[in-house]
């Protein structure tokens, strides 16, 4: 998908600018549609892309759908939601694929100054809340009610910015990573912090030349994956305790459990699949040097539509129909 150029440019020119743009397009965030037959991805450049599977080929663009990257996405049955520097816009499935499509709405959460624009890194659904929590360089979880629009409650307790989410559905509780070196759990029903993890004082994570960010996690019931500065570690929630250190040297920016599996990607071009013991199954290499986001299609709607992506520091998104290696890729 290309950004739009002045008209009066040449067009020797214009391709040139474009050719430009997709060298350095990163693409930081994708997400499926809930009946699994539409992928959307957004990149550094304020663009949303739309593909359609079967065939997955030609993108269905949605222009300019931010001023700044597009850091995160989620869906429910009816919307795609989108953050961006300072805000979360909504668009309809329905009416996404047609041109000129424009977004439902668009919200602020309540900043501390009208100067403040700060990125919102992560969104995540709440369904039994019907919320939405948004987190970022405010480094506070913002909830915000989906029937209503408006926000509800801030969590504070980082003391740097928020890079990731995860929910821990039946509790109902919020897990977030952030630069600050910790991973917090929150109980939504009394909106407080419970527990926090220092992950990086712990001596077998430590890796203090990579830093004590966490960039990534997940959960699964009691357990929780994280990683990014300190190592990819899988933790025992109730007792706080590291049970398993996975070997890997390079930061890993996106992590989700997957059947009897762990998922990760970061820094290098390789989805890595993990024993829970350790062991590194399989490394599958991809088109991109580096990956910032996975997406799993998974949908009961659609069971032939299953496959894994993954996107990152350049203009595509790898499509895996089998875990053990790359289909095809995709290009904005």
């Amino acid at each position: 998908m290309e950004r739009a150029v002045p008209p009066t440019v040449p067009l020797g020119q214009m391709e040139v600018f474009q050719a430009l743009q997709r060298l350095h397009m990163t693409i930081f965030s994708q997400c499926f549609s809930p009946c699994g037959k539409f992928l959307a991805a957004g990149n550094n450049y304020g663009q949303i892309a739309i593909f359609r599977y079967p065939g997955l080929c030609s993108p269905t663009p949605i222009g300019s759908a931010h001023d700044g990257p597009v850091y995160s996405m989620v869906s429910t049955d009816r919307h795609l939601f989108s953050a961006g520097d300072g805000e979360v816009k909504a668009w309809l499935w329905a009416e996404i694929l047609k041109k000129g499509c424009k977004e439902l709405w668009c919200r602020q959460p309540p900043y501390r100054t009208s100067l403040e624009v700060p990125e919102i890194n992560a969104l995540l659904l709440v369904p039994k809340e019907n919320s939405l929590i948004l987190a970022g360089g405010d480094c506070q979880l913002h909830t915000m009610d989906l029937e209503t629009g408006t926000f509800t409650r801030a969590l504070r307790g980082h003391t740097d910015y928020i890079h990731c989410l995860a929910l821990r559905d039946r509790n109902p509780e919020v897990l977030s990573g952030g630069e600050d070196g910790t991973v917090r759990l929150w109980d939504l029903r009394m909106a407080k912090e419970v527990q926090t993890i220092e992950v990086y004082k712990h001596e077998e994570c430590s890796r203090p030349h990579n830093g004590r960010w966490i960039g990534c996690l997940a959960t699964d019931s009691d357990w929780m994956v994280c990683g990014g500065g300190p190592a990819l570690t899988l933790w025992h929630l109730r007792s706080s305790t590291p049970t398993t250190i996975f070997p890997m040297w390079a930061p890993q920016k996106h992590v989700t459990f997957y059947q009897d599996l762990i998922l990760s990607a970061g820094q290098g071009p390789c989805v890595n699949q993990w024993q829970l013991s350790g062991e590194l199954k399989a490394q599958v290499p991809g088109s991109s040097p580096g990956l910032l986001s996975l997406s799993l299609n998974q949908q009961p709607a659609a069971p032939e539509c299953k496959v894994l992506t993954a996107a990152g520091n350049s203009c595509r998104v790898d499509v895996f129909t089998n875990l053990g290696y790359r289909a095809f890729s995709l290009s904005f």
